[in-house]
């Protein structure tokens, strides 16, 4: 072959190359580019990047992971990633790959437009024994992984649980249970937009 033909062949091989490449990322930016965390399964979970969905002040947002379990020594400022019922019919996490379920973080600062990152520290948010009995804290019963299903709180005198002031306040009221899931559940995500 001559030199123009290598040059040819050569320029052609990277056109297709770089079209390969734009269809590829368009495809995964139409997508979304990540998986929602409760889809993943087997030897890829904390593995991969996901997403999940998250209540934020009453709203919906999404958040992106780079992983779901944070690896290192765990950092001081970390702030609460609150796993509750469902708020709606549509839980953020569903069977088969995991218990219905909802998430609620600490509302995001208006000052920085929406997008931050954050370290956060998993929380069970039950129904407390108080809250039952009175009758204040309405649960769903969720078997997470234990011989027994829990209370897993819906709403607390009939406020839907979507804000951080209605969880923290709540618990301390006595209505609800807040139980820190330890040092395994130490989470870095990023909320980048409503949902």
């Amino acid at each position: 072959m001559n030199r123009a033909t290598i040059r040819t062949l050569i320029c052609s091989s990277i056109a297709a190359a770089s079209l390969l490449t734009i269809a590829v990322a368009a495809t995964a930016q139409a997508d979304g580019g990540l998986r929602n965390c409760v889809d993943i399964t087997g030897s890829q979970v904390n593995r991969v990047g996901c997403y999940e969905h998250v209540w934020a002040g009453g709203t919906e947002y999404r958040m992106t992971f780079s992983n779901v379990q944070f690896s290192g020594t765990a950092p001081k400022d970390l702030d609460a990633f609150y796993v509750l019922a469902a708020q709606t019919d549509r839980p953020q996490g569903a069977p088969p790959n995991t218990f219905a379920h909802d998430h609620v973080v600490r509302d995001i600062p208006k000052a920085n437009g929406g997008t931050y990152t954050t370290k956060l520290q998993g929380y069970f948010v039950f129904c407390s024994g108080q809250g039952l009995v009175s009758g204040a804290c309405v649960a769903d019963w969720e078997s997470i992984g234990g011989p027994d299903p829990v209370p897993l709180a819906k709403t607390v005198n009939g406020r839907a649980l979507t804000s951080t002031d209605a969880i923290e306040s709540a618990a301390a009221a006595g209505d609800l249970a807040v139980v820190n899931l330890g040092p395994s559940a130490v989470i870095v995500g990023s909320i980048s937009a409503a949902h």
